[in-house]
């Protein structure tokens, strides 16, 4: 699951405006690389929008169904904003629509087609008895 926490107004190459959604996935414990310790976290995605204003307001705090996953991409220089230091990046984080625990799994699970069963397994009267015995 992931929850919208805001929305921001975007222009596009010809001067008119959109709205994007941020939603944020769940917490996540990482361990520092300096430290050792564990914190915890949360991936944040945007996610373009045909919403107006308004209904951007309105679906602050709506959980959806999904994941942010992290997807490799052109290597792009990202600022931090606490210290002002210019990294090398070559991923982003972007929503799936998919849950994480769904991802690769094209496929749906095996049905099992043994399974035979006579009507005279069932109840006729209501009562939880094996047919044939009172």
């Amino acid at each position: 699951m992931v929850t919208i926490i805001n929305y921001k107004q975007r222009q596009k190459e010809d001067g008119t405006s959109f709205y994007i959604l941020e939603v944020q996935g769940g917490i996540e414990m990482v361990m520092s690389q300096t430290t050792n310790q564990f914190y915890a976290t949360s991936k944040k995605a945007s996610i373009t929008s045909t919403f107006d204003e308004l209904t951007c307001q309105a679906l602050i705090g709506t959980q959806m169904q999904g994941s942010i996953i992290k997807q490799e991409c052109e290597p792009y220089e990202y600022t931090v904003k606490d210290t002002g230091e210019v990294i090398l990046l070559n991923h982003r984080f972007m929503y799936s629509p998919q849950e994480q625990g769904e991802m690769n799994l094209n496929r749906k699970p095996p049905v099992k087609d043994d399974f035979i069963t006579g009507i005279e397994e069932f109840s006729r009267n209501g009562k939880h008895t094996l047919a044939g015995v009172q």
